[in-house]
């Protein structure tokens, strides 16, 4: 099924404003385009895609998401670099969620205070 770049917005949460940035960002080198130049994507660009959007949404930079297209293009010799990639990017979001998981502990205890009846006076 070919889908335009209104249905992935849709699909996927994001406007098409957006899927068009990450295209002229060289984020989607493997879309193709009608003669009209309107974007289709494939089933397999779908899941392209949702790792985009996962790996901008986990704070890797269009950059290193750009390289990473890049090198995925160039096919299965960068198979190692590209698992690299992953696994450097996975332990940057294993140190946000414990990042995550301290500071939610700090405002569970400040959720706790104001839900303390002897703490109804003003204070941080």
């Amino acid at each position: 099924m070919i889908y335009t770049i209104n249905q992935v917005a849709e699909i996927w949460d994001i406007s098409a404003h957006t899927l068009r940035f990450y295209d002229k960002e060289g984020l989607l080198p493997f879309i193709s385009r009608t003669s009209n130049g309107n974007r289709q994507f494939s089933e397999r660009d779908l899941e392209l895609v949702k790792l985009i959007c996962c790996l901008k949404d986990t704070g890797m930079s269009i950059k290193e998401i750009r390289r990473y297209m890049e090198i995925s293009m160039a096919g299965e010799k960068t198979f190692e670099t590209r698992k690299e990639m992953m696994k450097a990017h996975r332990k940057e979001v294993l140190r946000q969620i414990n990042d995550l998981k301290k500071n939610l502990r700090i405002i569970d205890l400040k959720v706790a205070y104001y839900n303390s009846d002897q703490n109804r006076k003003d204070s941080l």
